[in-house]
């Protein structure tokens, strides 16, 4: 079975002695295989393997032997790593394009759309090209965060904008320069894999329901707490955009990483 799988910056397996992933070998567990326990874990979906992703790392696998599926994923006897990439850039453009289409679908409901939100998106465009600062961003971000109205978030980012500010000019050491780090990388980890990417596909869902202003404030932002937080992975989709949006998602996703195929 081909598959979906995430792993940290790393490189790693998160579990038992932790080895070091390459592509061309094949892993294997012992014991008996139970789901979100013991096993090679994959999913058939890259949307569905974000959902469980460590970090920014996607491995296209198949898995071998036994195999116990589930509704977003299943656990298999092996897995054979056929290629990996770091998706850290495409799963930022990802994300910026699900937020994009998120405020052009709320503007072709004749709704508005706050200058906020689409400054956000385009500050986090620039940044991905080099053009922006993380102070910037961070700024774009904390103004998109009020039109959406999460006051709770806005200063959260306001409060990492201005521990950046304080870095850039040489007055933070210690947890405010991992702070300002965070700014400026996303946490190639956790924020460019599982917040940047899933939680925007995500919020896709939700944009149809009219949160087109949260989309585009998280998506620049990588905020995973405000984004359809604890959702399971079809039901935000197929409830407020339906079956045929999270396919599209998930189609769009796909062939975004397999553009990263046989890359190391």
């Amino acid at each position: 079975m081909l598959g979906w799988h995430f792993l940290a910056a790393d490189r790693r397996l998160q579990f038992g002695e932790r080895e070091s992933v390459e592509a061309g070998r094949t892993y294997s567990a012992e014991g008996p295989l139970v789901l979100c326990r013991n096993g090679m874990h994959a999913s058939i979906r890259a949307l569905d393997a974000l959902s469980y992703a460590p970090g920014p790392i996607v491995c296209r696998v198949r898995l071998g032997g036994e195999i116990i599926h589930d509704t977003d994923k299943s656990v298999a006897r092996s897995r054979r790593v056929l290629w990996l990439a770091d998706a850290t850039t495409i799963l930022h453009e990802f994300a910026l394009s699900v937020a994009t289409d998120a405020l052009c679908l709320q503007e072709a409901r004749g709704e508005f759309t706050d200058p906020r939100s689409w400054a956000a998106l385009e500050v986090k465009a620039r940044w991905l090209r080099g053009k922006a600062t993380t102070l910037e961003l961070a700024a774009a971000c904390a103004a998109a965060y009020a039109v959406a109205g999460d006051a709770a978030s806005a200063r959260d980012v306001a409060w990492v904008a201005a521990r950046a500010a304080a870095r850039d000019a040489g007055a933070a050491a210690g947890a405010a320069a991992r702070d300002a780090a965070w700014v400026a990388a996303w946490d190639a980890a956790r924020a460019a894999a599982r917040v940047a990417a899933w939680d925007a596909a995500r919020a896709a869902a939700r944009a149809a329901a009219g949160d087109a202003a949260g989309v585009a404030a998280r998506a620049a932002a990588g905020d995973a707490a405000g984004v359809a937080a604890g959702d399971a992975a079809g039901v935000a989709a197929r409830v407020a955009a339906g079956d045929a949006a999270e396919a599209a998602l998930n189609f769009q996703l796909e062939t975004m990483l397999e553009s990263l195929g046989g890359a190391s």
